[in-house]
């Protein structure tokens, strides 16, 4: 699209949602017109970040007069959202966590009536890196032994990260396997050698560290290592507003961020099919 793009927020009182409002000044030809929240929260009615945006928990309202809708708030809440967003058919991109295999086989059931587009991770960087792994695998082929090293901030609950695992599956799609047969977490005690196949996984957990992700592919006599490190939390908000500009106007279909950044849109149609 030439014209401005104008988004909704769904889960505009969390931290991403803050951070969308904090960054959406620095993009150019995209707005915010809507910041959507849980029915009844105090800030209904208010306006919120420094463009100072309309809060409002009428979900239908927001997304019938947006041209895509970013979606960072709770599965349940995501979900919905989705629903709303299919039955406008307004482009949905969501960074929304924690969803389940059947949550997102919910999801991508939507792709049927509208384009959407969800994504663990929004980082241009780490998407150029899950790219880079999944051919440095390919070109280094056997002999090379694949470990995955992630570190965050003390007050993350899950391990390993879900960018972490996004990155294995780059490895093991490479090699033509499926990464929970030859995932092996953490070692401990006398383990015995390392198989040939298995994608090592180790995870630390400290003070206020964004977020850093080493993969190692390593070799009798050598070493690759493929890092990302993100010191500024603002690189997903950017990564997503970036994708709502690209979304806005497609076709149905499920969309990733390879296709934002590399436009490999025929095959994401080719997966939704």
């Amino acid at each position: 699209m030439d014209r401005e793009i104008f988004v909704t927020i769904i889960g505009a009182e969390g931290r991403m949602g803050a951070e969308l409002l904090a960054n959406v000044s620095l993009m150019e030809g995209i707005s915010v017109t809507d910041a959507v929240v849980r029915p009844g929260s105090e800030s209904v009615g208010s306006v919120i970040g420094p463009e100072g945006v309309r809060v409002t928990d009428d979900m239908d309202t927001a997304v019938e007069n947006a041209d895509v809708v970013i979606d960072f708030s709770a599965p349940e809440a995501c979900l919905a959202a989705a629903e709303c967003a299919a039955r406008f058919e307004t482009p949905f991109v969501s960074g929304t966590t924690g969803l389940s295999e059947a949550q997102i086989a919910e999801l991508k059931g939507r792709s049927s009536d509208a384009a959407v587009l969800w994504a663990a991770n929004f980082s241009v960087g780490v998407n150029v890196l899950e790219q880079l792994v999944e051919l440095g695998v390919k070109a280094a082929g056997e002999g090379f032994d694949i470990e995955i090293c992630e570190a965050h901030h003390r007050r993350k609950v899950d391990a390993p990260s879900g960018t972490a695992l996004f990155l294995g599956r780059a490895a093991a799609r490479a090699r033509d396997v499926d990464l929970d047969d030859v995932a092996v977490h953490g070692r401990e005690g006398h383990t015995g050698a390392r198989s040939d196949e298995e994608i090592g996984f180790q995870v630390i957990r400290g003070g206020s560290i964004v977020g850093e992700h080493t993969v190692y592919l390593a070799a009798e006599g050598e070493r690759i290592e493929l890092t990302h490190r993100a010191t500024d939390r603002g690189i997903f908000a950017r990564g997503a507003l970036r994708a709502a500009q690209w979304m806005a106007g497609r076709h149905p279909g499920w969309y990733s961020m390879k296709d934002v950044l590399f436009g490999d849109s025929e095959r994401a149609n080719e997966r939704n099919s």
